[in-house]
């Protein structure tokens, strides 16, 4: 029953999921057929955020990075999965020349492994989406003064989302000025996994206690 109640803790643990936030669905639509567009609007303009991300130089170049850094963490959880089945598997193997108290014992150690694990993983989901969520902002930041630009180029009046819109005239869209600006300007961003450890326990208790006047 000990065997039975580890493999399925191990084996039941979630992995990491790949990121899913703005830089994977940035996908550009499949092709639709031809539309006829009625006069562009004087003063209207179209900006599609999410084609600027997955087009641009430095979209690409963070969305190459955010999956290299999935990789790793997957690469990490995988690693110690293994060794959690593996331990569990050769408990499982030798119970019969265990006592009851030594079985409970190992079962026990490997369970808080099994339950640290889990956690892990936990923490390197929010690590993963906190460094997508920094390095989109980063993006945008580089896409704001380009789109400005591209705006006041077209003398546009109002900038209206592309996925607010439905359909519309190709002429009034200044996203591929954006990219073309932004491109000029920077290719890549450099970083790393934001780190979301958490103080060792016991660390306010080292802190000094002021001394009473």
């Amino acid at each position: 029953m000990t065997s039975k109640f580890l493999a399925a803790t191990v084996s039941g643990l979630a992995a990491l999921a790949t990121a899913s936030g703005a830089f994977a669905q940035a996908a550009p639509p499949a092709a639709a057929p031809p539309i006829s567009h009625g006069a562009p609007i004087a003063g209207v303009c179209i900006f599609s955020s999410q084609r600027a991300v997955a087009t641009s130089q430095v979209g690409k170049a963070v969305d190459a990075r955010l999956k290299a850094i999935i990789a790793q963490v997957n690469a990490e959880l995988t690693a110690e999965r293994t060794s959690l089945d593996n331990d569990a598997k050769a408990l499982d193997a030798k119970k019969a020349t265990l006592d009851q108290s030594a079985l409970e014992q190992q079962a026990a150690a490997l369970q808080v492994r099994a339950n640290a694990w889990q956690r892990k993983g936990q923490q390197r989901q929010r690590e993963v989406e906190a460094t997508e969520q920094k390095q989109l902002a980063r993006v945008y930041q580089e896409l704001d003064p380009a789109i400005r630009q591209a705006y006041q180029a077209k003398t546009c009046s109002i900038l209206i989302e592309r996925e607010s819109v439905l359909l519309g005239n190709p002429a009034m869209d200044i996203t591929d000025a954006v990219v073309t600006a932004v491109d000029a300007r920077i290719k890549t961003l450099t970083f790393d996994r934001e780190r979301l450890d958490q103080a060792a326990p016991g660390a306010q208790a080292l802190q000094p206690t002021p001394k009473k006047p």
